[in-house]
């Protein structure tokens, strides 16, 4: 094959933006992107919304939780950047997501974080468990995903998304068939899509955080808290747990020009917990 026809081959991507040169912060800098987020009234998602406004994006906040999102949105107001739009709404959902891209056009930045936890042995785990996990967890990701990408593609323009995946994939957990059967679904979405989205300049990749100080992980008695986040702390060569800020960074990452010739690929700021090959 030769150069001319390497360079026509498969579907002609959008120009790409312009790549600041090697070394500079600039690469991190989202001034003049907007930035759709879900779960963003709490944990993960608020400090991603945070961080990415305060790299210069707009951010468009969505979750189910009315007042959380409201108090990210005082947050965002806080970094001096543009106001967040703020979105209720479930993304199970596909057609109040698709309300939501519509109205604001094409995200330059998709962030699916939007996520619920349960637990339950594999012999107690009750059909209505697994079909409400999978339906946020992995159906909600799905179509926050489809619904940014088909906007980006019919747009011409070039995108980034990110997916939350988990640890708690890349081991055995007892009690945590559903949610670490969802997340690793995510993955395979991720791969998936980065494979086909692609050659229309669109980058997808995935977080899978270890255990992280949020609403969700602390919906546990103080003494089951303080001995978990101990068992954790031991685990970790760092000896500490991650923090909503230390995901929001890997995401501001993904998002950004600092990674722009990553996809497909599965990120894992967890402390040093689990090292998979």
């Amino acid at each position: 094959m030769t150069l001319r026809q390497i360079r026509s081959y498969g579907p002609r991507m959008p120009s790409p933006r312009a790549v600041p040169a090697p070394a500079s912060l600039a690469a991190y800098d989202l001034t003049g992107r907007t930035a759709l987020i879900t779960g963003a009234a709490s944990g993960i998602g608020r400090a991603t919304a945070v961080l990415l406004a305060g790299a210069g994006a707009t951010v468009r906040c969505a979750d189910r939780d009315a007042a959380g999102l409201a108090e990210t949105a005082a947050l965002v107001a806080g970094t001096g950047g543009a106001a967040a739009t703020v979105h209720v709404l479930d993304v199970t959902d596909r057609a109040a997501l698709r309300a939501v891209v519509e109205a604001g056009g094409p995200p330059d930045i998709t962030a699916a974080v939007a996520g619920i936890m349960h637990t339950s042995t594999v012999l107690e785990t009750l059909d209505e468990d697994l079909d409400r996990v999978m339906d946020v967890n992995f159906k909600g990701i799905l179509f926050t995903c489809q619904e940014s990408a088909r906007a980006l593609i019919a747009a011409g323009r070039p995108g980034s998304i990110v997916t939350m995946a988990s640890g708690a994939m890349d081991a055995a957990q007892p009690g945590l068939l559903c949610y670490s059967a969802a997340k690793a679904a995510v993955v395979q979405l991720t791969k998936t899509l980065a494979t086909e989205a692609g050659p229309h300049g669109i980058r997808v990749n995935a977080v899978a955080p270890g255990w992280v100080r949020t609403p969700m992980t602390g919906r546990h008695s103080p003494e089951v808290q303080e001995q978990t986040e101990a068992a954790m702390v031991r685990m970790s060569p760092l000896r500490r747990v991650g923090e909503p800020e230390d995901i929001a960074r890997t995401v501001l990452f993904l998002a950004s020009d600092a990674s722009s010739f990553m996809t497909g690929q599965i990120l894992r700021p967890n402390g040093g917990v689990a090292m998979p090959w």
